[in-house]
This record gives C-alpha cells, sequence and structure tokens, in this order.
C-alpha cells in the first residue's frame, strides 16, 4: 500500500507536469497566526488570577526549560512565591510578549471544548461483570512517519499491518469489537461498560478503579489510524437530538436507551485508542509533554499554531452560560479533534463532576499565547 501511494503521487506528479498549465490566481497575502499586542487587550487581564496558571507553567518547564527560547523564563519562575496574584502577573508582564491567534481569514474567534479524565471500574481478568476489554498498543501496529518520505508532510502518519507481504490498514472499530477478537492477548484491564469505554478513547486518558480499592491511571499510547468520526455530529445530522441537547450525558443516555442503534453508532467512530498503565503514584493524566495536567489550567492545543508549554489567556464562557471565563492557561496536550488556530480543548480534571461540566462544554472563544520576550533571550 505504501508503494502504491508513493507510485499514485509520482503518476499526478507527472500528469500536472503534461497538461496544459491554467493561468494562475493571485495569491492571497496569508494572514499571520500570531499577532504581538499589547497587555490591555487581553479583557479583564487586571482582575485576572494568574499564580495558578504559573505553578502548571513551572511544571512544563521539566519538560521545556533547557530549550534556549524557554530557559530565561523557566529560570525566573522558580524564584516567584506561590499563590501571590500580583507578583504572578508581573512575572507574566516581564518575562512575554502576548500574541493575538487569528484564523487563516483574519477572524479571531473560534471553538472552545472540555474534556476530562473519566475513571471507571475495572479489573486485571476478565469476570462475569468485567468483559470489555482495554487494550494496549498491539505488537503488529506498524506506524510510518510520512515526514522521512516528504518533509512537506510533517506531523503526519500512516498506520497499518501486515498481511502476507502487504501493509493494509489496521482494524476499525467494528472489527475489532465484534466478537472474534483480533486483538487478543493484547488486554491491559476489563471494564463492565462499553460506552464508559468508548469515552474514555474519547478523553484519551483516565483512571481505573479495581475491586479492592487500587487506582491505576492509564494514558494513550496510540491509534489505529482511522479517522475520528464524531457521533454527536451523527446524531445532529440524522435529527435524533437537537443541537441544544447535545452533551455528552445525553449521548449516553440515548445509547443505553437504544441499544442495538447505540452500537452500530459507536461503530460509525472507526478510530481506536490503545492505552499505556501509567506508574503508581501518579494521580493526573500526562498530556503531550509528558507532564501531568492541571485541572482547570492545563489546555489541549493545535501545536502547529501554539507551541507545547506556552501560557495561554483563554477568553470564553462557562459551560451552557453566557457568564464570561477568562483564565490564563498552559499548553500542555494535544488531540485528534483540536484541529485549527483558535481551537483549544479545556482540562476540567478527574471524574464524573469534572466530566458533568466538560460535556456541556463547546464555546465560542478566543486566544492569546504568551512567548518569551526577544530581548530576554537574546541577552542570555
Amino acid at each position: 500500500m505504501i508503494r502504491f501511494f508513493i507510485s499514485a503521487l509520482t503518476l499526478l506528479m507527472l500528469m500536472a507536469c503534461m497538461a496544459p498549465q491554467p493561468v494562475p490566481e493571485p495569491t492571497p497575502e496569508p494572514i499571520d497566526a500570531l499577532v504581538p499586542v499589547a497587555w490591555n487587550e487581553l479583557p479583564d487581564w487586571q482582575e485576572s488570577t494568574p499564580a495558578a496558571a504559573l505553578e502548571t507553567f513551572i511544571h512544563s518547564c521539566q519538560a521545556i526549560g533547557r530549550k534556549p527560547e524557554w530557559q530565561p523564563a523557566c529560570d525566573a519562575a522558580l524564584w516567584e512565591p506561590s499563590g501571590d496574584e500580583q507578583r504572578a502577573r508581573q512575572f507574566f508582564e516581564a518575562n512575554f510578549v502576548p500574541h493575538r491567534i487569528q484564523n487563516e481569514d483574519g477572524s479571531v474567534s473560534g471553538t472552545i471544548t472540555g474534556y476530562y479524565a473519566p475513571e471507571l471500574a475495572g479489573s486485571r481478568v476478565p469476570t462475569e461483570r468485567f468483559r470489555y476489554p482495554l487494550y494496549r498498543q498491539p505488537d503488529d501496529l506498524l506506524i510510518v512517519d510520512l515526514d522521512d518520505i516528504y518533509p512537506d508532510l510533517k506531523h503526519m502518519r500512516l498506520r497499518g499491518r501486515l498481511e502476507g507481504n502487504r501493509v493494509v490498514p489496521y482494524f476499525d472499530r467494528a472489527q475489532i469489537d465484534n466478537g472474534e477478537q483480533p486483538l487478543a492477548g493484547n488486554e491491559l484491564f476489563w471494564v463492565e461498560d462499553p460506552v464508559d469505554l468508548f469515552f474514555l478513547q474519547i478523553q484519551g486518558s483516565g483512571r481505573i478503579r479495581l475491586p479492592d480499592g487500587e487506582r491505576v491511571m492509564v494514558n494513550y499510547a496510540n491509534q489505529n489510524g482511522h479517522r475520528y468520526q464524531s457521533i454527536g455530529r451523527l446524531l445532529l445530522e440524522r435529527q435524533a437530538m437537537t443541537r441544544n441537547q447535545m452533551s455528552m450525558q445525553n449521548i449516553r443516555r440515548w445509547v443505553a436507551e437504544n441499544p442495538e442503534a447505540g452500537q452500530e453508532l459507536l461503530e460509525e467512530n472507526p478510530s481506536y485508542v490503545f492505552f499505556r498503565e501509567l506508574e503508581p503514584g501518579i494521580e493526573s493524566p500526562l498530556g503531550a509533554l509528558g507532564i501531568s495536567l492541571t485541572a482547570e489550567r492545563s489546555l489541549a492545543v493545535d501545536r502547529r499554531t501554539v507551541p507545547l508549554g506556552a501560557p495561554v489567556f483563554l477568553a470564553t464562557n462557562w459551560p451552557g452560560s453566557d457568564d464570561p471565563l477568562r483564565r490564563l492557561m498552559v499548553a500542555q496536550d494535544v488531540g485528534g479533534a483540536i484541529k485549527g488556530r483558535v481551537r483549544a480543548d479545556f482540562f476540567w480534571g478527574m471524574g464524573s463532576e469534572a466530566g458533568a461540566i466538560a460535556g456541556r462544554m463547546k464555546q465560542p472563544g478566543r486566544m492569546w499565547v504568551l512567548l518569551p520576550r526577544d530581548d530576554i533571550v537574546a541577552a542570555r
């Protein structure tokens, strides 16, 4: 399949060279993603509470603190007192320049969603109660980084498996869950509710509560390579639910009330996530930086626009409300559905209460990324 893919690209390029070339249309000037602005552009900045974001930024410095562009700010952060809001605000103003994030068309508004880490009852062995497997990354999952072949395809990968001497797409959700157990032997845990397992995969991390009371964190390990399909969007398109009704809780209820159609709906999302068990003592999921996430201060972003580890000022609304939510966050994670410049996923924390808030969050919002001051970096 890979050989065919490359050959097809070569053929298309040859055909393009042979075909008559139309007169190119004028290329519009690209809109800069990041525009430096004054601090007073950030709404309610002077009334904000950035001390918790400073603590979260210090955690990120474990991963980014030795990079030349981040080292001065990380070193300075270690000397700041904990919990002092005024000192925290002065620290960010002294060490960073806020940059407004703009979309390709120059607009500044985007979509802010929420996520959380669910807790599921489970077992290390299958029982009558715990029948649905949570899988680790299978050994036969092949991963090809396309930028090794085409540098322009940075951050893009092909995933598949060998069938004889051919590379074929990896098993999709329907194939994995159809009872034939193509991934037998790769089970990490068994859980009692397949819908909870489905939402655990969407969130990407969570906690398994074992019968003896032990709690184990599991984190995203990899994915089967199939495109994510939002089942909420499918329910809207089929008029099974209105936009005002749309929430994770109502989707869960609809699947439970329509078991056969519900299972078919879940299988329409072919994407499937594999997990790894984290070391004992880790109480919060790890983000893309390998750092434990902080409830209500960690943000998942599109790293093509926002560098991981950067503070991000967010202006949005509380879930299901018009009440303003203005908060300094830190970009510590990514997500398969988090694509676009003004796009973010707000981490609400662990458990059902956080899930109830995250499930209602789909708000318009604006974002400003805080980047280190060039003069301070140059002086190092």
